[in-house]
Parts: C-alpha cells; sequence; structure tokens
C-alpha cells in the first residue's frame, strides 16, 4: 500500500469515527416526569422544568419547580472543561466543576445553605434518542445524606 493510500485510509477512519466522539447535547426544554422520577427521603416536587442551552464547553439552565416547599426558580451557568463554577443559589454561592466521564456528564458541587453545608454530585445521561435526560444526584449534608434519580423528557 503507498503512502498516500494509507493517509486517505487513515482520514477516512478518523472522519468514520468523529460522531462516536461527540459529547451529548442537553439543550431544550426538559419536563420532569415524576413518576419515573425518585426522591428518596426527600418530597417530590409537584412539577419541574429546566431550559438547558449546551454549547460545549458553555452550559446554562434555567429551573422552575413547585411543591410542597414552594415555588422556586434559578438559573445558573457553567463551563464542561473541569474549572471551577460559582452560581448564586436563593443568595448562597454554589461552587460546581463539571466533566465528562464518556457521554455522562459528572457534577461535583458545595454550597452552603444557611449554616448548612452540603455537597452534590450529579451524573447525567442522555438516551440514544435524544428524549430522556437521567440526572442520578447524591447529596449530603449536616442533616443527612440520600439520592435521587431525576427523569426529564424533552418538551
Amino acid at each position: 500500500m503507498t503512502l498516500r493510500r494509507c493517509l486517505t485510509l487513515l482520514a477516512v477512519l478518523a472522519l468514520a469515527a468523529l460522531p462516536m466522539l461527540a459529547k451529548p447535547n442537553f439543550s431544550g426544554d426538559w419536563k420532569l416526569n415524576v413518576a419515573k422520577s425518585s426522591f428518596g427521603q426527600m418530597p417530590s416536587p409537584s412539577s419541574m422544568t429546566s431550559k438547558i442551552n449546551h454549547e460545549d464547553p458553555k452550559l446554562t439552565s434555567h429551573v422552575k419547580q413547585s411543591g410542597e416547599m414552594g415555588d422556586m426558580e434559578f438559573d445558573a451557568s457553567y463551563t464542561t472543561d473541569g474549572k471551577e463554577c460559582s452560581n448564586d443559589m436563593f443568595g448562597n454561592p454554589v461552587k460546581s466543576i463539571l466533566k465528562w466521564d464518556g457521554d455522562t456528564l459528572l457534577i461535583d458541587a458545595k454550597g452552603k445553605f444557611g449554616d448548612n453545608d452540603f455537597t452534590m454530585q450529579d451524573k447525567w445521561t442522555l438516551s440514544d434518542d435524544g428524549k430522556t435526560l437521567t440526572i442520578v444526584r447524591l447529596f449530603k449534608s449536616s442533616m443527612g445524606e440520600g439520592e435521587q434519580k431525576l427523569v426529564f423528557e424533552k418538551q
């Protein structure tokens, strides 16, 4: 095989592999499916939506939630490059680091609500058809710890 032919074959193989290297895009309007989700010891919200704009490495979200604890709404901006991001949630700073593990987006967050320090670890995965966003969340604080599974459907 000539060098030119070998280089052409390598270029074709590299182009064919590009879709496999692309990261999931979480952009969209998402609505929580409460029935498919689990909240552990925490009360489930009656509704939750998230508007996500994801142009890797930038990711922003606008979340609205209603439930026993009242109505909540907040915005957050992140980067997925492993650099620390800071967001203000209800008057409290929350520091987060986002990074990829294959097709899974990992989010490590820490912050304080009142006198209560907390940590939270999220694993975001997107279904193959891009219509379901699943977030598995572990959280710890002086008040306890727990796990949640949030299943969102694209609207």
